[in-house]
Formats: structure tokens, C-alpha cells, sequence
């Protein structure tokens, strides 16, 4: 398997939340998926220094274009995207199959227009969209900032969107 986790952060790459995910997922490097950090030599420094691990600054078209060699490879990544918009870029419109079908939802901060749907977890109705077409192409969308302090699936939360 080359893709062992695959994370929606704010962060996206965080030292501590990394290692601590990596005791549940195997993890041999990170592939982050963001168009700004990508194109920023200050911010793609930066992530590349914060886990100790080989890590990728990516934008969404660079994925589209690397994404098989991902999964040809022996090792394992962290598939991590600052967004929910992004994410449904790559595993909806792009069509990507990663090989597992759980999405963790992180941190995603208190914005206007958003609804808190739990602590540092906080969605705008057109990230709730995209969580729904992910959920509705198969994945089991969960919120959990840690393993052990997870909220609850989109399914509990969709409601409050206007989806049944």
C-alpha cells in the first residue's frame, strides 16, 4: 500500500499530530496537496522540516500528474490536504484511488461562515458539500483531531447541511 492515511488538516503538517497518527498507520514520508505552499519556497521549507519524515509539498495538478508513481511505490505516505475542497479535487474530480477508504477530518479553524461542529472543527456549507461528495464516492469521512478524540462521521453531522 502506498497511501496509509489520508488527512484533512489546516495545519497540514504538524510534528506531534504526524507521529502520533503514525503509531495507528505506517508512515514512511508525507505528501502534502496544497496550490499556495506549493508555489512558496518559505512554506514548502518549512513543511519539509516539521515531521523528520521525507515530505512532499505538492499542488493539486503536480498530484494529478505523480499520483500513480505513489502508488506504485513500496513505501507508505500520508495523503494530507489543508482543505476538504482539495481532497474532493483529488479523490472525486481526479478520481483517485488510494487503496483505502477512511478520510480523517483534523483541525479546521473557527471562520466566518462556518459551523463548529466540534473543538477546532469548523465547516463552511461548501466544505460540507465536498465531505458529502466524498462520503458519496465511498469513503467513510471521520472527525478526529487524535485517534482518541474523534467526534463522530459526517453521517452524524450532515444534517445541519441540508443533507439527508
Amino acid at each position: 500500500m502506498a497511501v496509509s492515511f489520508i488527512r484533512v488538516d489546516d495545519r497540514m503538517i504538524h510534528g506531534q499530530t504526524c507521529t502520533r497518527w503514525a503509531l495507528e498507520y505506517p508512515c514512511d514520508g508525507l505528501i502534502a496537496v496544497n496550490n499556495a505552499a506549493a508555489g512558496n519556497s518559505v512554506l514548502k521549507a518549512a513543511y519539509k522540516s516539521a515531521s523528520g519524515k521525507k515530505t512532499f509539498v505538492w499542488s493539486l495538478d503536480e498530484f494529478k500528474e505523480k499520483c500513480q508513481k505513489v502508488l506504485d511505490s513500496k513505501d507508505n505516505y500520508f495523503l494530507i490536504t489543508k482543505n476538504p475542497l482539495d481532497m474532493k479535487k483529488i479523490l472525486v474530480d481526479q478520481g483517485f484511488k488510494p487503496g483505502i477508504t477512511e478520510v480523517i477530518i483534523g483541525p479546521c479553524n473557527d471562520r466566518p461562515g462556518t459551523t463548529k461542529l466540534g473543538n477546532n472543527q469548523s465547516i463552511t456549507q461548501e466544505e460540507a458539500q465536498a465531505l458529502e461528495d466524498i462520503m458519496n464516492a465511498g469513503y467513510n469521512v471521520e472527525f478526529a483531531l487524535l485517534k482518541e478524540e474523534a467526534i463522530g462521521n459526517w453521517k452524524k453531522f450532515r444534517g445541519q447541511f441540508g443533507f439527508h
